[in-house]
């Protein structure tokens, strides 16, 4: 059995291609649940950005600041098997975006890879890339790539201690990766409205995501923000009509869907 999760997010907007249930999801009055369903077989975890897409730009905005916050780390903590088996699974879901042999990894739609952490050029080469990956500490390059390549963002969860050591996310709804990195699972959503079922089910949630089985969720919530980045230092966005009518029309719907990946053999400390 798996002692280590990565779980992956998407936040999709009322447009986007997903398999939200808004039926099940979506319930008044509102209550936070845990919301697992397992995977049909099969089913795709990860969603390539194409060039130009809405989520590769604010991803490359939030990868490309001074010091991102998206990228987090617990000290000690040894990310590489989690990301070789995100390396893994988004090669065998996405052969035409991606590639990996264990060594050298291909963003193909990017047009840039990585050998040993060094960038390798490609085919039609982005260079606003080129530009975000050579700025990063070499140990993250490979992590900023798969978030590039991909419009999820990514979390390793310890399936025994229910904590989450570390984060690559660069489009978080409402909540700072530097604040998050190394809590419990508890203590990462102890600010979530009604959270009481979820808190109360954190160990549990740990457990039954670190076996074999892949598991989804989905959440969702109403924003006033049309960005995908809703990070808490950014300038807030707050809703100005006021009427209904007012409300409704700044209104933006966000949904997120997560889904997890097994991590084998992770040897955690």
């Amino acid at each position: 059995m798996s002692q280590r999760r990565l779980i992956t997010g998407m936040p999709l907007d009322a447009g986007a291609a997903s398999s939200f249930d808004f039926a099940a999801a979506v319930q008044a009055p509102f209550r936070m649940q845990p919301g697992l369903r397992r995977l049909a077989d099969g089913a795709r975890q990860l969603h390539p950005n194409r060039p130009g897409s809405q989520h590769l730009r604010e991803k490359l905005q939030a990868l490309s600041a001074a010091s991102p916050s998206a990228l987090q780390c617990r000290e000690g903590f040894d990310p590489m098997p989690g990301l070789q088996a995100l390396a893994s699974q988004a090669a065998v879901e996405h052969p035409d975006a991606f590639q990996w042999d264990g060594r050298t990894a291909r963003a193909l739609w990017l047009g840039w890879g990585l050998r040993d952490d060094e960038l390798l050029p490609l085919a039609e080469p982005l260079p606003e890339v080129a530009r975000c990956l050579a700025a990063l500490p070499p140990h993250w390059r490979l992590a900023a790539l798969l978030s590039l390549a991909f419009a999820e963002d990514f979390a390793q969860i310890d399936a025994r201690s229910a904590r989450i050591p570390w984060l690559a996310v660069a489009l978080p709804s409402h909540w700072a990766p530097e604040q998050k990195v190394g809590l419990h699972f508890a203590q990462v959503h102890a600010p979530v409205a009604d959270s009481a079922v979820l808190l109360a089910a954190a160990d549990g949630l740990a457990r039954l995501v670190g076996g074999p089985s892949r598991w989804e969720r989905f959440v969702w919530t109403i924003t006033p923000r049309p960005t995908l980045n809703a990070h808490p230092a950014l300038p807030p966005a707050t809703w100005q009509p006021a009427d209904a009518a007012g409300v409704a029309a700044q209104a933006w719907w966000r949904t997120e869907r997560q889904t997890f990946i097994p991590v084998p053999a992770a040897g955690l400390p």
